[in-house]
């Protein structure tokens, strides 16, 4: 499958707004957003229209409405967008973007001890396999 054009910060507030409400017309995810942040409508019309042609959202027609619905789930989203990250700014070493995020960035005391569980989790898991 070919890689899918990365979304903006724009285009993923959007197509959360969709991803929240399940399906939505223009006015529906702008109501959505508008109550959230500053946006105009014809601004998240453009970001709706970027994201079908990218392939995230999918559309029918109600009426003289398109109506939008994800194609794709936020999961998916998500682990494309990291993928890319990765590739681009770490040569694809997770390590890495986890050394930048504990050394760089910092995390508290509460985050390790999660960190660590969720590592012990995993260890835990590959010995069963």
């Amino acid at each position: 499958m070919p890689k899918r054009p990365t979304i903006s910060r724009g285009e993923l507030d959007v197509a959360r707004a969709v991803w929240e409400l399940g399906e939505a017309s223009v006015g529906q995810v702008h109501d959505l957003l508008a109550a959230r942040m500053t946006i105009d409508y014809s601004t998240v019309q453009t970001y709706l229209r970027r994201l079908e042609t990218k392939g995230y959202l999918k559309t029918r027609r109600e009426g003289r409405n398109k109506v939008y619905r994800p194609r794709i789930g936020a999961g998916q989203v998500i682990r494309e967008t990291i993928d890319d990250l990765l590739d681009r700014l770490f040569d694809g070493e997770p390590l890495a973007l986890w050394q930048h995020l504990i050394r760089d960035r910092g995390i508290t005391a509460e985050e390790t001890r999660q960190l660590r569980r969720l590592l012990e989790q995993w260890e835990a898991e590959q010995d069963v396999q």
